[in-house]
């Protein structure tokens, strides 16, 4: 019996690595005298509720081992020879059987513990278990709560909401953000509702008829930045810093392989790589899709320039955009997203540019300056790995001068 890296007791038979701690490195890994795969197993510990309190369900056996499901080896698995059920809050094993743990109370919305233990249960599940992508599952979590407060604001309990009310709050939600974040909030509580359906928790799921409103758009509202801007951008950066040689090679990234935020952070050192004369970049694009585009030369000179300053050519396991401490000095943790937002709204106050720069603004420079200089929609759409060449066209900004000259030809 060993500890695997998460901190799970874990039976093994053959993949021990060093001070008796299990290692990942062999095929699979024996849990509860199944064979289930080490990628399951590693998926299983990572996948959690972040928003919520970084949840993720487990199930033991008598002997304390972690129990899957034989046939669906992903989901744990509930049965009456189980002892206690478990939940990683924090890094910590919580054990939760018909109470919920007092770690998650006011996490949960009251909306579902009110509803009983098969309502909190099954909410729990959808977001530790259900939901894979770590921003869908904290975007999600936030349109959940926000129903879940106007239904106890109005006294409403589980099984009183009707598809009247969700067009209600629906409604009132129009006029409070954007359509697109309505669409995005009813298809939250509405896959919520599935779950809670195929839980036998409700019998019927009440958003499914609920029609959001309707969007459609043909241009891009993410702004763009003119070449002499990004160029401005670039130069302006202070590279005598490994902070600065960092941006630089960070932004440089984006705009260069107009690359998503989420893609150039999950990068690692070894995802910058040579491949005959040339240096490519892979990238870990949604839904687990690895996307490898060549580095333009200038990306590559401030990339080289950067691992270099930084020395961390040889930790090929490692992220390569890395945050600092508060010596200014690169720690091992990876970057996150609103970080490099914070970074980048510095930057482009510094530089005078506008406001509204944000870190999908480089995508969208990336293309345009590309079709300004001749090159195709289609080759974009290769490049900034669209499925559909429409969302590549909402990137393109290269009519809008072309409208403008249009528009001064009114002469009044």
């Amino acid at each position: 019996m060993a500890l695997c890296a998460k901190g799970l007791t874990c039976p093994q038979d053959s993949a021990l690595g060093s001070g008796g701690r299990a290692t990942h490195s062999s095929a699979t890994t024996r849990h509860c005298n199944r064979w289930v795969s080490t990628q399951v197993h590693q998926t299983t510990c990572a996948n959690g509720l972040d928003s919520l309190g970084a949840l993720t369900t487990y199930h033991m056996d008598s002997a304390g081992r972690p129990a899957y499901h034989p046939n669906y080896p992903i989901t744990p698995f509930m049965g009456s020879h189980f002892r206690h059920s478990y939940c990683m809050l924090d890094g910590a094993l919580v054990p939760f059987d018909r109470q919920l743990p007092t770690e998650l109370i006011g996490r949960v919305p009251t909306l579902f513990l009110d509803g009983g233990e098969k309502s909190w249960r099954r909410f729990v599940e959808f977001f530790a278990a259900h939901i894979r992508n770590r921003n869908t599952r904290e975007a999600y979590a936030r349109a959940v709560k926000r129903f879940a407060d106007w239904c106890e604001e109005h006294n409403l309990r589980l099984e009183q909401i009707s598809p009247f009310l969700v067009a209600a709050y629906v409604e009132q939600l129009s006029s409070e953000v954007s359509t697109p974040s309505v669409k995005q909030h009813l298809a939250a509580v509405r896959m919520l509702f599935d779950y809670l359906v195929t839980g036998q928790v409700i019998p019927a799921n009440p958003a499914a008829p609920v029609r959001g409103p309707r969007y459609s758009v043909k241009r891009g509202k993410t702004p763009v930045l003119a070449a002499d801007q990004a160029r401005v951008l670039l130069d302006s950066i202070d590279v005598s810093t490994i902070a600065g040689l960092r941006d630089r090679a960070m932004i440089g990234t984006m705009v260069f392989s107009f690359a998503r935020v989420s893609a150039v952070l999950g990068m690692n050192v070894e995802d910058y790589y040579a491949d005959g004369k040339r240096w490519w970049f892979r990238l870990h694009e949604k839904g687990g899709k690895f996307h490898e585009v060549p580095t333009h030369h200038r990306a590559e000179e401030y990339v080289d320039t950067y691992l270099a300053a930084a020395g961390i050519a040889d930790e090929r396991k490692a992220p390569i955009f890395r945050s600092l401490n508060r010596y200014r000095q690169l720690t091992g943790r990876r970057m996150h997203r609103r970080e490099v937002l914070a970074m980048i709204k510095r930057r482009a106050r510094k530089s005078r540019l506008p406001d509204a720069v944000c870190c999908h603004t480089f995508r969208a420079t990336g293309i345009t300056a590309y079709l300004n200089n001749g090159g195709t929609l289609e080759h974009a759409q290769r490049i900034a790995a669209h499925e559909s060449p429409r969302s590549t066209k909402l990137y393109d900004r290269t009519s809008d001068e072309i409208t403008l000259d249009e528009i001064e030809r009114i002469l009044i």
